[in-house]
């Protein structure tokens, strides 16, 4: 009997010890991944934003409120990747000008490690309808494991990824976070007509505009997690007339996270981490001291001398 024990928590033991090893370096990084039933709702203020109001045919100065919602298409998310779609609206409260930006930006990513797929209808809508998107760069997520280094984030506006440069070490409400900041160029993001008086122009007529953007975002991210726990958008957006003379602001405002918004991203990436380290780090630890422990029980039933009665 003594002889069968052994035998079975040798075995049982080596098991173990060699499953610690794959279950850090090639389980562990398959289980660790974005979700595909993602329901999130973050807040964002801008105070003293100027915009262009479509209702009141002119630019008016008010605080924002920005309320963004992203829903996981399970069905869609198959493979190696996930579905999210992202819905946006803005809100005038100083003026009690509800909705006064509407998009939505249906994006597909890697799971592993956010970088954008194409696939799944990817599309921006801004109201004009939807425009199919190439996506490239960081989407949604910068990957598990963020290193001080600059990264291609996709911005849904203008369309295209540019590069998001490490900024330094932070804490955001105690968590310790990388920065980085994104430059987005100026980029032509519509075109649309407008009365020739409303623009300041002589003439009774409709003249051609672009709308055009550039600005400033600031991500403050937790490395381990890859989640942006804070955000700061700097928008500058004009309408312009082909001979490049600025005529009306659109859009220009500074936006933030709200900061019930940061502390839910904050405790978020808390939970993830949590999650990640009993994944690639507990999990193995405990599987690799039991293996060691049983095989050394294990050797030591089979190698004892005398019968066990």
């Amino acid at each position: 009997m003594r002889r069968g024990v052994g035998v079975v928590l040798l075995a049982i033991g080596a098991f173990l010890v060699v499953f610690a090893p794959l279950l850090r370096f090639q389980v562990a990084d398959k289980l660790v991944q974005a979700p595909a039933d993602q329901y999130s709702v973050a807040k964002l203020t801008a105070p003293n934003a100027r915009y262009f109001s479509m209702r009141d045919l002119k630019v008016l100065t008010g605080d924002l409120d920005i309320t963004v919602t992203v829903r996981g298409d399970v069905k869609e998310s198959k493979d190696d990747h996930v579905v999210w779609d992202q819905f946006t609206a803005a809100s005038d409260v100083t003026n009690n000008n509800p909705r006064i930006s509407m998009t939505q930006f249906r994006s597909a990513f890697n799971k592993f490690n956010g970088q954008g797929v194409t696939c799944c209808g990817t599309s921006v809508d801004t109201g004009e309808g939807a425009q199919p998107v190439q996506l490239r760069g960081q989407v949604f997520l910068f990957p598990f494991g963020v290193e001080k280094k600059t990264y291609q984030v996709f911005n849904a506006d203008a369309r295209k990824a540019y590069d998001a440069t490490f900024a330094g070490e932070d804490t955001v409400n105690g968590l310790p976070v990388y920065k980085f900041t994104q430059q987005i160029p100026p980029t032509v993001t519509d075109t649309l007509s407008a009365p020739a008086s409303v623009l300041g122009m002589k003439g009774t007529g409709d003249i051609q505009v672009e709308r055009v953007y550039d600005g400033t975002i600031t991500f403050w991210v937790e490395p381990n997690t890859g989640v942006a726990v804070k955000q700061e958008q700097q928008r500058h957006e004009v309408l312009k007339t082909s001979d490049g003379v600025e005529r009306l602001p659109a859009f220009i405002a500074t936006a933030s996270f709200t900061p019930e918004t940061v502390s839910n991203l904050v405790q978020t990436a808390r939970d993830n981490m949590a999650q990640i380290t009993l994944i690639r780090t507990t999990l193995p630890l405990v599987a690799l001291i039991l293996g060691l422990a049983l095989a050394v029980v294990g050797a030591w039933l089979l190698l004892r001398p005398g019968r066990v009665k």
